[in-house]
């Protein structure tokens, strides 16, 4: 089965170089213990893994490792025995059931790091195959050099990857495996720079989540304020609106009313002269005559004449227009409504009694110049009112005056 390549990998030198080496987080913490363990007498471990070829590119997967029972050293020449290669078939077959011996690790103090010409006939002899590799590491100095067979021989590669991901074989082989090492049961498998980067992963990834859920707060308060403001706008537009109809409807009233009045009056005035011509009453020469006899009549019919040249002055009954009518002690001007007169009146009363109302293109400012005849009392409004901002006061709106 074709392995995918890892996407949590970490680069470790220059990677340029082919094959492709990925060795996974285990096996490297692995390696660690190894070298923590070793002395003078150098500790040895075979690579456990698999190859694969793509059409531009060749890849190594080293996802095990496995502890050499015995790696003696004579002179310059490394010499494995026939019983360390029996146990670690056992051991592979038993951990890593699929895998494959594809090279071996080598920690040695005190070497250079750099295979002699047996190791290289050595590795020639036990891993034959193309892309093999050998990795060499100094446990005092902590460098590694990474070594892969190809042209017949050990070539050094630049660099290597080091992915994470599940890994229960090794998991399981490590456990087995700690008594050996000299692990104690409170250690962990992981060394430190593996749970660094999985905690910056972890950290990175809560920092997309919390960044991601910003911004659809952000977007759903821009959303709210801008329903807010739409909103506003509507009611803005609708009351003025509704006042306007309310206008013309009050207009239209008075209008109707006035006309019915005058018709009314039209009416009762033709009845009258009816009634007089019908009912037998004296005629205007009749009417002279009788007069003429009795000066009491004469009077009345002169207080008469007036009172019907005083009428005949207006329109059908109503006062002459400019003509001033009292009513319960208060002279109104009727005929032509004042309205400037009344707007007036309102505005002089609003605060009156330290209730302000708020009308259109009201600001504190405004207000506070009304009501006091300065903008010195704009925060004594404020604060009477309980508001923290000045601005957000809106039409019909009652203020306190302090």
């Amino acid at each position: 089965m074709e392995r995918q390549i890892p996407k949590n990998v970490r680069q470790i030198g220059n990677v340029s170089d082919t094959p492709k080496i990925y060795v996974e987080d285990y096996v490297d913490t692995f390696f660690t213990q190894l070298c923590e363990k070793t002395g003078e007498v150098p500790i040895g471990a075979f690579l456990v893994g698999d190859m694969q070829k793509s059409d531009e590119e060749e890849y190594v997967y080293i996802y095990g490792a496995i502890q050499m029972h015995e790696l003696k050293f004579s002179g310059r020449e490394y010499i494995i025995d026939e019983d360390t290669w029996k146990r670690a078939y056992e051991d592979c077959k038993q951990y890593f059931e699929d895998g494959e011996m594809l090279g071996w690790f080598v920690a040695h103090a005190g070497v250079p790091l750099s295979p002699e010409d047996d190791t290289v006939k050595l590795h020639k002899k036990s891993f034959p195959k193309e892309n093999t590799i050998f990795i060499m590491k100094d446990p005092g100095e902590k460098d590694e050099i990474y070594y892969a067979s190809k042209f017949g021989d050990l070539m050094e590669i630049g660099g290597h990857y080091t992915y994470y991901e599940k890994n229960p074989c090794m998991q399981n082989y490590m456990i087995s495996t700690r008594k050996k090492n000299g692990a104690s049961p409170s250690e962990t498998v992981e060394d430190r720079v593996a749970k660094d980067f999985r905690s910056i992963i972890r950290s990175r990834e809560e920092q997309m989540q919390k960044q991601r859920a910003n911004r659809a707060m952000y977007v759903l308060s821009a959303c709210l304020v801008l329903m807010v403001l739409i909103m506003g706008v509507a009611t803005m537009n609708n009351f003025d609106k509704m006042k306007s109809v309310q206008s013309s409807l009050d207009t239209l009233s008075d209008s109707v009313s006035t006309k019915d009045f005058s018709e009314t009056k039209e009416q009762d005035k033709s009845s009258g002269t009816e009634e007089l011509q019908s009912g037998g009453e004296p005629t205007t020469g009749e009417a002279e005559q009788t007069t003429e006899g009795n000066p009491d009549l004469q009077g009345d019919a002169g207080n008469e004449t007036e009172s019907t040249a005083a009428n005949d002055s207006g329109s059908e009954g109503f006062p002459a227009e400019g003509a001033a009518v009292e009513t319960g002690g208060n002279v109104v001007s009727e005929g032509v409504p004042d309205t400037g007169n009344a707007s007036t009146t309102v505005q002089e009363n609003n605060g009156g009694d330290g209730i302000y109302v708020v009308e259109q293109g009201d600001t504190l400012a405004i207000i506070s110049q009304k009501v006091y005849g300065d903008i010195s009392h704009v925060d004594a409004i404020c604060r009477m009112n309980g508001m923290t901002d000045g601005n957000l006061i809106y039409i019909g709106q009652k203020l306190l005056l302090p």
